[in-house]
């Protein structure tokens, strides 16, 4: 019993993610998943019990399927390799059709910046998370003489800017682009390590 409910559970929170990209995390409620799923409200309401619950519930599946999704990168030697692949993981998640959106925690981070509350804390939690292992992927093998902050900063700017011009603009160099910025990082990253 307890199983079905989780694989219950797991299907809300696929479509939850699904509808977050379409329709933005504060579009997500109970009513449109119960809609959506052909399930009943009290149903929905039995798993998370409040719609923030529901939303925080979300962003954690979201940020679980892109982690699932770069499972296979702890049998990658630490190196520029891993930042690649780590970033074809990320771009290719952006891409993703089932997400008609784009990365529903992308969105979330901009409606949810000036908010106060339990979903944005979640969510900055999330962020300072996801912005370790950045961090950690360039600690790895990146010049001393680098500041790790400055290159995970970067990292992400890029994949927010890959974001932006594939998915808001649909400029077809943009994959061209990220690539071309990234193994720029890369570059510098590697400094005089990477050249001798």
């Amino acid at each position: 019993m307890a199983e079905k409910g989780e694989n219950t559970r797991a299907r809300i929170l696929d479509e939850a993610v699904r509808l977050a990209s379409r329709d933005g995390l504060a579009g997500l409620t109970i009513g449109t998943l119960s809609t959506s799923l052909g399930l009943s409200k009290s149903g929905i309401f039995a798993h998370f019990g409040s719609k923030e619950a529901l939303q925080i519930a979300t962003l954690e599946h979201a940020a679980a399927l892109v982690r699932a999704r770069s499972a296979g990168l702890a049998s990658v030697p630490p190196g520029a390799e891993r930042v690649r692949i780590h970033f074809r993981t990320l771009l290719d998640w952006i891409d993703d059709p089932s997400r008609p959106g784009g990365c529903p925690i992308t969105g979330a981070c901009i409606e949810f910046d000036d908010l106060e509350g339990p979903v944005r804390e979640a969510l900055v939690d999330l962020q300072h998370r996801s912005y370790r292992r950045v961090v950690e992927l360039f600690d790895a093998f990146a010049d001393p003489a680098c500041d790790r902050d400055q290159l995970a900063f970067e990292f992400r700017g890029i994949c927010q800017s890959y974001h932006h011009a594939s998915r808001l603009l649909r400029e077809p160099r943009a994959a061209t682009w990220a690539w071309q910025a990234l193994e720029g990082l890369l570059s510098r990253a590697e400094g005089a390590a990477g050249r001798v």
